[in-house]
């Protein structure tokens, strides 16, 4: 059973989304919602995310929206250093702190602000050590950053008890069509 999945996928520039309330961004956080709501049901316990931007805060504010009526629901967000928002601009700054003030637990893999790349390989054999499962939102026609980490958790797969749940973005269309069918016959 799946108690802890960790969610991951394109950053936002990588989609070529640069705000976090467009429609684009509020259709995949939709997209996320229904899949976790589906894992929530079947018994999902936490979340964990790095707070990376795009897919993952998006993902943070998927569970605080489905924490109103799952409050058993918990969000953790373990970024891989400390402060890895100082570069951000300022609206993501922030929008990475509300993330945080709602999660239900905060810690840092490395005591330590950005050192080196190794730091990243850290992150990746955590995360994979403390979930379950992974969902992540990649389509292998359109590479991007998260690609490493997909083909890292297949090999973990391998040797592992371990679910790879992908949104490609067939999905991603599949669920954009269906929500705009369900607006037109609101």
């Amino acid at each position: 059973m799946l108690k802890v999945l960790f969610v991951t996928g394109y950053k936002n520039f990588e989609l070529g989304i640069f705000n976090n309330n467009s429609n684009e961004a509020n259709f995949i956080k939709k997209a996320i919602e229904k899949r976790l709501l589906q894992l929530v049901e079947e018994g999902l316990e936490w979340v964990i995310i790095t707070g990376q931007l795009g897919v993952e805060l998006w993902a943070g504010e998927a569970v605080i929206n489905i924490r109103k009526e799952y409050p058993e629901l918990h969000l953790a967000v373990t970024p891989p250093f400390l402060e890895q928002e100082s570069n951000w601009n300022e609206k993501n700054q922030e929008y990475y702190h509300y993330i945080l003030s709602q999660a239900d637990f905060v810690e840092a893999i490395s005591k330590q602000k950005y050192v080196n790349p190794m730091q990243f390989k850290n992150r990746d054999q955590f995360l994979l050590a403390k979930s379950d499962g992974l969902l992540i939102v990649y389509d292998e026609e359109q590479e991007g950053s998260v690609k490493y980490f997909y083909n890292e958790s297949k090999r973990y797969q391998e040797k592992h008890d371990y679910q790879i749940m992908q949104m490609d973005f067939y999905e991603l269309q599949q669920y954009i069509e269906a929500a705009s069918m369900d607006y037109l016959n609101d």
